[in-house]
């Protein structure tokens, strides 16, 4: 995923299938004091990573996530506009 397509507050998931298969939330995106490079807050909200909280970089996040979701109803859907 474009690193620059990922928002604060957004849910996206890695398309994984099975057991791998995860939805997290970005809690909050901001410059690394050390490095300067962007990090990223995520919190686990379906999946693998439920009720886990982890911080890595925007890159990291991007090549983990592969399509914003959202939530309808009872399961997790892909966005229209989140890419091919």
């Amino acid at each position: 995923m474009d690193a620059a397509a990922i928002s604060n507050g957004r849910y996206y998931s890695n398309g994984a299938y099975g057991r791998s298969w995860g939805v997290r939330l970005v809690t909050g995106i901001a410059a690394d004091p050390a490095s300067g490079q962007p990090v990223v807050t995520i919190k686990g909200i379906a999946g693998a990573c439920r009720r886990k909280a982890a911080t890595c970089t925007l890159a990291e996040f991007a090549a983990w996530a592969k399509y914003e979701v959202a939530l309808n109803e009872n399961s997790w859907q892909r966005c229209q506009d989140s890419g091919p």
